[in-house]
């Protein structure tokens, strides 16, 4: 069993496209409203990797408190870059010691974001 994708509900849905477009390189599958709402999926080039962003007027949207999603890259210092050139206010790179370099940036909604490189 694995996760097939997760779902955030968004405030504003181009400013989140646009997020993890740039920042996770996810690209979007697949587009459509239903009702009110509106829904976009983001995948991976492999598809491995899916996020649903759920645009609905009415209702409460999350705020991202308390939660974080980490995405593995191999870019570590060139998403860094782009992070801060988008005035994202990324954290510094973090060193931790175990063989990992990370920073964190939140997302258009409040989540914050871990990009994460692994020792292969």
């Amino acid at each position: 069993m694995h996760i097939k994708h997760v779902t955030l509900r968004v405030a504003h849905m181009e400013e989140s496209i646009r997020f993890y477009e740039l920042i996770t390189e996810l690209t979007v599958s697949r587009r459509f409203t239903e009702g009110a709402a509106e829904v976009a999926f983001l995948i991976n080039g492999e598809g491995e990797t899916e996020i649903e962003l759920l645009y609905i007027p009415e209702g409460q949207t999350f705020e991202g408190k308390g939660m974080f999603i980490c995405f593995e890259t191999d870019q570590l210092d060139e998403m860094h870059k782009i992070a801060e050139r988008e005035s994202l206010k990324p954290s510094p790179i973090q060193i931790p010691g175990d063989g990992t370099r990370y920073f964190y940036v939140y997302d258009p909604n409040g989540v914050s974001i871990q990009l994460r490189v692994f020792p292969k």
